[in-house]
């Protein structure tokens, strides 16, 4: 009955999540500066006529009020239908299908190298000496506090330009998924790690842990068997939040880069003033922000059911 209210109560803020972030991007579109119709035919370049503009602000509804033309976007998104885009002429669903896949692949293996990394270095630095322990957070700290874009410029000189190791831009092959994949997981790792320690001491301090090294389980075991499992929950809960998080980092890494994905799309659906497919791309974001948060909720109701009682 609490995993079902659970699961009730996240696909209600799901839904408000979906309603606000459509609703604030279709505002902030709206109310910017530039008109759409002009974006429509091709941009202040293709020198439209004042009749043609108002034809096509008439056909796509731009010159009714923005009450009604926000009235009418929620009526066609709950039926499904994201528009076409405004640029590309093409259906939002299918453009944004189109470049998914590189972001969903660049922010799964950053997620994944993240997570490993953290669980790599806190468990290995948990509970060790003082120097030890002040190298490593000192190290956490810094790498925490730089962007993803000096990370990537870092690694692209050493590792693209000087050392002639690996691409430094494309999305062809895994070689070119490496250096943004560590750029974009190496701030995330260290937040990571940071948390998984702190909550890897707490638990190697805690009578069953004694119980467990007096039993003669080695350290390896005591660490990797016992107090990593209870220390998971905090990881967890932040690793649903980071993993949302990397749709945004990724876009800065696949302009650096020259990466195709929904970052780049993005940034030119915006600059176009593509609003069709800017909606389409925010609430891509948003649904999997809150289908994230719903498989981390349900990942620590197995972990630690007392964790998430309702």
């Amino acid at each position: 009955m609490n995993l079902l209210r659970l699961v009730m109560r996240r696909v209600l803020s799901g839904i408000g999540v979906l309603w606000g972030a459509a609703t604030l991007t279709f505002l902030a579109m709206n109310l910017s500066a530039g008109d759409p119709a002009l974006a429509i035919l091709g941009g202040p370049g293709a020198m439209p006529t004042a009749e043609l503009i108002a034809k096509v602000r008439a056909e796509y509804g731009l010159d009714q009020s923005l009450i009604v033309q926000y009235g009418h976007y929620l009526g066609r998104l709950v039926q499904g239908d994201l528009g076409d885009s405004y640029r590309l002429g093409t259906p939002v669903g299918n453009v944004i299908a189109g470049q998914l896949g590189a972001t969903v692949q660049l922010s799964l293996s950053a997620a994944a190298l993240a997570v490993l990394l953290a669980v790599l270095v806190a468990v290995l630095s948990a509970h060790r000496a003082p120097w030890i322990r002040s190298l490593v957070s000192g190290t956490e700290l810094v790498v925490a506090s730089a962007p993803s874009f000096v990370i990537g410029l870092g690694l692209l000189l050493v590792f693209a330009f000087g050392w002639h190791l690996l691409p430094p831009s494309g999305s062809n092959g895994w070689q070119a998924l490496i250096l943004p994949s560590v750029a974009l997981a190496l701030p995330v790792a260290a937040v990571l790690s940071q948390v998984l320690r702190q909550a890897l001491e707490d638990i190697l301090e805690q009578p069953f842990i004694a119980m467990a090294r007096a039993r003669g389980m080695s350290e390896t075991g005591v660490r990797l068997k016992h107090a990593l499992r209870h220390a998971l929950v905090p990881l967890v809960t932040l690793s649903g939040f980071v993993f949302a998080s990397l749709l945004g980092g990724a876009v800065v890494i696949e302009l650096l880069f020259s990466r195709q994905g929904i970052g780049r799309l993005m940034l030119d659906s915006a600059v176009s003033k593509d609003v069709p497919l800017l909606l389409g791309i925010t609430l891509m974001a948003a649904t999997i922000y809150a289908v994230v948060n719903l498989f981390v909720d349900l990942i620590n109701h197995w972990v630690d059911p007392r964790a998430t009682a309702v």
